[in-house]
């Protein structure tokens, strides 16, 4: 398995650092977000992407996660849902351009908070059916994230997930623990149990008092965690989504590469002993 990073955790810095500071930190590979702001905010360049990523080859395949910040591909706004749509369509095409292994979606939300409607459902079965009708997932796979319980979360239920990859054979599934601590370690297992058998990515980080994307530090429950993913047939990618506004104070681009140097012992520590 190799062991990844969300490149948001770098996200003031320039693609080029972005990737140095990975490789550094010796971490395996990472998975790109369309909206880290030297990308998103200097006009998507393609070529000035290709170009930092052909320095570090051995991250390949890379994995992929398709936007989300103000977009909503269920939102009752459809001028906003669709452009929702189009960037995962973008996502998707850039992704399989630059050969990553995954593209990570989100299912939206209902827009208020309250519970979601037959409307929403609606919408986001719609959201669903535009992926698969274009095709995209007969070359790159395609999954979906479980959410954080909230009023208006649309896939926050290991059943309900089980319940849509059985009706969409072609769908994928990308397990966020800290979604899932968010209500217990007994969830995070449960994902496993009924849907790790679709597992094609994984996003590690912790929950704690409300606080979602905390570091790993030396939790034990990682321990379990990662051993049933082992042990689920899983060989993909563990990817470290670790928000940097939970730390003590403001991290310096050396501090985030000790820190994921780290959190990168201790996932090795747990491989080796479970396959030893």
């Amino acid at each position: 398995m190799k062991v990844s990073v969300a490149s948001m955790i770098f996200h003031e810095y320039s693609l080029c650092e972005i990737f140095d500071a990975i490789q550094i930190s010796g971490l395996d590979s990472v998975e790109f977000w369309p909206e880290t702001p030297d990308f998103w905010l200097n006009g998507k360049n393609k070529d000035y992407l290709k170009n930092c990523l052909k320095d570090h080859p051995m991250f390949f395949p890379i994995t992929f996660h398709a936007p989300v910040l103000d977009l909503n591909p269920c939102s009752l706004n459809a001028e906003i849902a669709e452009i929702s749509i189009q960037n995962t369509f973008e996502a998707i095409d850039l992704a399989r351009e630059l050969g990553a292994s995954v593209v990570t979606i989100h299912p939206g939300r209902r827009t208020v908070k309250r519970p979601p409607s037959a409307a929403d459902y609606e919408r986001f079965h719609n959201y669903i059916k535009r992926i698969k009708d274009s095709g995209a997932s007969e070359t790159i796979k395609i999954a979906i994230e479980n959410m954080a319980p909230a009023i208006n979360s649309l896939l926050a239920d290991p059943e309900d997930l089980l319940d849509l990859l059985n009706k969409e054979k072609w769908l994928y599934f990308t397990l966020d623990t800290s979604h899932a601590l968010s209500v217990s370690p007994d969830q995070v297992l449960r994902y496993i149990s009924l849907c790790g058998h679709r597992l094609a990515n994984v996003h590690l980080s912790y929950a704690s008092e409300g606080s979602l994307h905390l570091a790993l530090g030396n939790e034990n429950i990682f321990k379990e965690i990662i051993s049933e993913i082992i042990k689920s047939g899983y060989n993909g990618h563990l990817t470290l989504e670790i928000e940097d506004t939970h730390f003590s104070h403001t991290l310096s681009y050396e501090e985030k590469i000790l820190m994921l140097r780290k959190e990168k012992e201790f996932i090795d520590f747990i491989i080796k002993r479970k396959c030893n």
